[in-house]
């Protein structure tokens, strides 16, 4: 059976901005999502780890979702975050992620106990089952607390609507595994920042990333160099911006994506505790990272 993959390319996860008093402020989150589309960037991904999505409540999670869909109105596909520890509010995620529109949902298995791979199994089965858009499933063990292996993902695949992979284990060898398993043709995008040249090289239709936030065009330009097959241009590029994807994933994208927003003139509010803002010193070390490559 043919996947349905509606993405390519560079897919760009915002942040959620906040009021100075803490409630998510959807008219910055408009204006965010205005410079992201500004860019070209190919995708536009809300409530991911950037968009601090296990920190908002059902109905901020909704409130995100909708206008996003809304205000991107088609230009380019989206793709709605909806991860949940129960079931029963992952579906109702996927379900109202449908209802207003998005182009698919991703989902990473969140885990208070240990769940064993036919839990996660019938989780993936129950959301593909409620909806009829595409599901990414989502294997981030450094945040949801489960660890999908390339077999398992390969299984998950089997169902019908769950059409894509987005890896982030930060292990590029899964990545070929994975490809092993299910076939050439298997879309699997890259969500590990520092990954992203060796997951094109092993077939990656894509990066999911929130360095588009603060390097747009440095982004797109490696993806561009990869598709043409410029190997030369893509390590160019890729090594020039290794810095700052390191810094990302090595501070936390919602405090470094912020601090680096701030900087380039764009106040994205505070942070929601227990999150905490960026210490100076690292503030400072990310600004001369982000003198290096953008222009003045």
């Amino acid at each position: 059976m043919a996947r349905t993959v509606p993405f390519h390319g560079i897919i760009a996860y915002p942040i959620t901005p906040l009021t100075p008093t803490g409630e998510v402020d959807l008219a910055k989150l408009k204006s965010l999502l205005d410079r992201l589309l500004a860019s070209g960037v190919h995708g536009i991904a809300p409530l991911g780890s950037a968009g601090i999505l296990p920190y908002l409540s059902d109905a901020e999670r909704e409130a995100v979702a909708e206008t996003t869909v809304k205000h991107v109105a088609g230009r380019v596909p989206t793709l709605v975050g909806v991860s949940a520890l129960t079931t029963e509010r992952a579906v109702h995620h996927a379900r109202y992620a449908e209802r207003v529109g998005a182009t698919a949902v991703m989902l990473i298995p969140m885990s208070y106990w240990k769940l064993t791979e036919d839990e996660v199994f019938r989780h993936y089965r129950a959301v593909a089952d409620a909806i009829t858009i595409p599901v990414m499933a989502y294997n981030n063990p450094a945040t949801g607390g489960v660890d999908m292996r390339p077999e398992f993902l390969a299984r998950l695949l089997e169902i019908p609507n769950v059409t894509m992979v987005k890896e982030s284990a930060g292990d590029v060898g899964r990545m070929q595994k994975l490809v092993r398993l299910a076939g050439d043709d298997v879309a699997f995008f890259n969500g590990s920042n520092p990954l992203a040249l060796a997951a094109f090289a092993a077939g990656a239709r894509g990066w999911c990333t929130a360095a588009p936030n603060l390097i747009p065009q440095l982004t797109l330009d490696l993806y561009a160099a990869v598709t043409k097959g410029d190997l030369t241009a893509a390590r160019s590029l890729y090594y020039r911006q290794m810095p700052l994807l390191e810094f990302l994933v090595a501070g936390g994208l919602p405090r470094t994506v912020a601090a680096g927003l701030e900087l380039a003139g764009f106040d994205p509010g505070p942070l929601r505790p227990p999150l905490m803002p960026l210490p100076d010193v690292e503030r400072e070390r990310l600004r001369d990272i982000l003198r290096t490559l953008l222009p003045n």
